[in-house]
């Protein structure tokens, strides 16, 4: 098996209530959970991420400080290291997560391969002691980090879904505009019961 689960950014700065908080954020707080669950021995690795900024700058240039945020390039301050915001929404169970991926640490920073884990280890490092293949993708936002951390991926040679079910955006369009982007890129879209299906 050289299958991989991330899971990209489930916090609560990006769930509803939060600094950036998207609709239908918790719904996929909970679903991560039910998925591993279920179908935690379908992967050979499980890494989550999360934003992790400096609260004592701009982290260059990505909080909005002197000017009000674009929410392209620049936004509110989210996910300071150390803050509620920057915690795993309470519904994720990360109890069976592998490795855990904290990126942005300064620095602008949108997909799971500009972080690093607990000991430095870069993602592709990562990946490659795993012998990982194929990456399986949910998470938050669907237009931003979720986006960028699977163009990434397919960058890195990996086979790549992401499941519908299981992510949510920052708006509809440009959600559906992603995963557009990404299935041309020669990603699978699909939804988590595929997990289902193949083992049945």
């Amino acid at each position: 098996m050289t299958r991989a689960l991330f899971i990209i950014d489930v916090q609560n700065d990006f769930t509803e209530g939060g600094a950036l908080g998207v609709e239908g954020g918790a719904a996929v707080a909970a679903g991560v959970t039910r998925l591993l669950q279920q179908h935690r021995g379908d992967y050979e690795l499980v890494a989550a991420s999360r934003d992790w900024h400096s609260g004592e700058h701009d982290n260059g240039g990505h909080f909005a400080t002197d000017a009000e945020p674009d929410f392209v390039d620049s936004w509110p301050p989210h996910c300071v290291e150390g803050t509620p915001g920057a915690e795993y929404h309470p519904d994720f169970d990360t109890t069976a997560v592998d490795v855990h991926i904290r990126k942005g640490q300064g620095v602008p920073a949108y997909s799971i391969f500009e972080g690093t884990d607990d000991a430095g280890a870069s993602v592709s490092d990562v990946l490659a002691a795993r012998g990982i293949t194929e990456i399986d993708v949910v998470g938050i936002a669907t237009d931003y980090c979720v986006r960028a951390s699977v163009l990434d991926a397919v960058e890195h040679g990996q086979h790549v879904r992401v499941f519908t079910d299981l992510v949510a955006g920052v708006a509809a369009e440009s959600s559906a505009a992603a995963l557009a982007e990404l299935g041309h890129a020669g990603v699978v879209i699909a939804e988590s019961t595929v997990l289902d299906e193949a083992a049945s």
